[in-house]
C-alpha cells in the first residue's frame, strides 16, 4: 500500500490531558489505495477519537482502513463508466468537539473530500455533522446514541415541535429506548430492590441519558425503579465521593449512567475503597473494553454493558464476505489484542460508503451522493442498515437508521483477562445467548 505523507499542524491547545497515543500514526497521514485507470482520486475523509480520553473507540481504526484499503486497491467505479484510486484522509479528534469541528473544516475545505465518515460519541459526531451540514458535505456517522446526535444538534433541544431533520447528515446506531431496555432486561434477571443510581456526566450522552423527557427517569419510572441521580459531573472527576454518599444513603442495589472509562475506574476504585458495592452495575460507554475492565482486576467480574457488536452477531461484511468472527479473529491476530466493539461500526461505515457511492450517479455530485445515502438498504457486519424506516419517531426517520442491541456481562478469566457474555437478547433475538446475569459478588 502505497503512502503520500504531508506535515498538517495540528492544534495542541484543545489536546485533551492524558490522551493515549493509540492511533496517532494516522492523525497526519492521508491513506491512499494504489492508482487505477482514472486521474482523479475519491476522496473519503475519516474523524474519530484517536487520543484523549476516548481513545479505545478508535483503537481498531488502522486496522480497519488498512484492510479496507487492501480491499478497494483496484479503485471504486462511480456512475456508468469512471473507476478512481480510493484515498482515506483520517483525522484525530483529540476527543475534543472544537478539533473535531476543526479537522472536519479542514478536509472539506483543504483535502476536498467526496464523503465525510466520522465515528465514536456525540463528542466527535455531532461537530463533524454540524460542520458538514452547513457546508453541505455528505456525511454518515456511527457510534452514539441517536437520541444525543439528533436532538443535540437542534437549535433548540428542548422544544421538540422545533426539531427538523437534516439535509446532509445521515447516522446509523441505536437509541436510548433501546439500551433502557437492555438493561432493565439485564436486572430483571437478578433479585434487586429496585433502587437505582445513575452516573450521568455533562456531556452530550450523559445530558441525554439523564433527560427527565427522552432519558433513563421516565422508563424508569413507570418500570417501579427509583432512580437517585445525584447530578451532573465534569469528566475527568478525580472524585465520586458524592455520588457514591448518595447512592449509599439510597441503599441503591443497582448502578447506572454513561461514563467515559477513565471516570469509572475512578468511580468503581473508590465505591470499593468507600464500602460501597451494588449487586449489578450496567454502564454505558466505559465498560465496552476489555481493557478498562482489567484496569479493575478481579473488581470487574460481573460488571455490564451493552453489547452493539460482538463475534457472535449473524451478520457478514458486505464488503468482503467474512463473518463477524472472522473480522474479530483477524483483528486479534493482526494486533495481538483482544477484539473490542468499536471494530464492527467502523468496518461499517466502510462498508456504506463503498455502496453509497457506487449507487451515486457521478463523483463531484454531493446531491447524487445525499440521495444514495438516502436509498441505502444495506445488510452489513452490524445488520441491516435502512434510513426511513418506521421504527423511530417521523421527525428522525429521514436521518437515522437503526441496528440492534443486546447486552452483556463481563466475566474474568485465566485471572487477568474478560471475556463478555451476552446474557439478553430480547430486543434482537437473532443475536444468541451465552449465559444469563449473575449479581456482583
Amino acid at each position: 500500500m502505497a503512502e503520500n505523507r504531508r506535515p498538517i499542524a495540528l492544534s495542541r491547545r484543545n489536546f485533551v490531558a492524558g490522551s493515549a497515543a493509540a492511533g496517532t500514526a494516522l492523525a497526519a497521514t492521508p491513506l491512499f489505495a494504489p492508482a487505477v485507470h482514472a486521474a482523479k482520486t475519491l476522496k473519503l475523509g475519516y474523524v474519530s477519537p484517536q487520543t484523549g480520553p476516548l481513545a479505545a473507540f478508535a483503537e481498531a481504526d488502522n486496522f480497519v482502513i488498512s484492510n479496507f484499503l487492501n480491499t478497494v486497491k483496484g479503485g471504486l467505479k462511480i456512475g456508468s463508466s469512471s473507476t478512481y484510486p480510493v484515498e482515506v484522509a483520517v483525522k484525530d479528534s483529540q476527543s475534543n468537539p472544537s478539533r473535531a469541528a476543526d479537522v472536519a473544516r479542514q478536509l472539506i475545505v483543504a483535502d476536498k473530500i467526496d464523503l465525510m465518515l466520522v465515528a465514536s460519541t456525540p463528542e466527535t459526531t455531532n461537530p463533524v455533522s454540524t460542520v458538514c451540514e452547513l457546508e453541505e458535505t455528505p456525511c454518515i456517522s456511527t457510534v452514539a446514541p441517536w437520541q444525543p446526535y439528533f436532538i443535540g444538534r437542534q437549535q433548540n433541544p428542548g422544544d421538540p415541535k422545533t426539531w427538523k431533520p437534516f439535509n446532509s447528515t445521515f447516522h446509523f446506531f441505536w437509541g436510548l429506548e433501546d439500551v433502557i431496555a437492555v438493561f432493565t432486561n439485564m436486572w430483571g434477571q437478578v433479585a434487586t430492590n429496585k433502587s437505582v443510581g445513575g452516573l450521568f456526566p455533562n456531556d452530550g450522552d450523559g445530558n441525554a441519558w439523564g433527560n427527565k423527557v427522552v432519558g433513563f427517569p421516565p422508563v424508569l419510572d413507570k418500570l417501579g425503579y427509583k432512580l437517585t441521580d445525584p447530578g451532573r459531573y465534569q469528566n475527568l472527576t478525580d472524585n465520586f465521593t458524592a455520588q457514591i454518599t448518595a447512592f449509599k444513603r439510597d441503599n441503591c442495589e443497582i448502578v447506572t449512567g454513561v461514563v467515559i472509562p477513565p471516570d469509572f475506574t475512578t468511580f468503581w476504585k473508590q465505591a470499593l475503597q468507600q464500602g460501597y458495592k451494588p449487586k449489578v452495575a450496567s454502564v454505558g460507554k466505559a465498560l465496552l473494553f476489555p481493557v478498562a475492565l482489567e484496569a479493575l482486576g478481579a473488581s470487574g467480574n460481573n460488571l455490564s454493558s451493552e453489547v452493539w457488536w460482538s463475534p457472535t452477531h449473524p451478520f457478514k461484511s458486505s464488503l468482503t464476505g467474512q463473518s463477524a468472527k472472522q473480522i474479530a479473529d483477524a483483528y486479534e491476530q493482526a494486533t495481538k489484542k483482544q477484539w473490542t466493539q468499536p471494530i464492527g461500526f467502523a468496518h461499517a461505515l466502510f462498508e456504506v460508503a463503498v455502496d453509497v457511492l457506487k449507487r451515486s450517479a457521478e463523483k463531484n455530485d454531493p446531491k447524487a451522493t445525499v440521495a444514495a445515502i438516502a436509498a441505502t438498504k444495506l445488510d452489513t457486519i452490524v445488520g441491516h442498515i435502512e434510513w426511513g424506516q418506521k421504527n423511530l419517531p417521523p421527525f428522525a426517520q429521514k436521518n437515522i437508521a437503526k441496528t440492534p442491541l443486546v447486552g452483556g456481562q463481563w466475566r474474568l478469566r485465566g485471572g487477568s483477562k474478560y471475556d463478555i457474555v451476552i446474557t439478553d437478547n430480547k430486543t434482537a433475538p437473532n443475536i444468541p445467548v451465552g449465559g444469563k446475569m449473575e449479581a456482583i459478588s
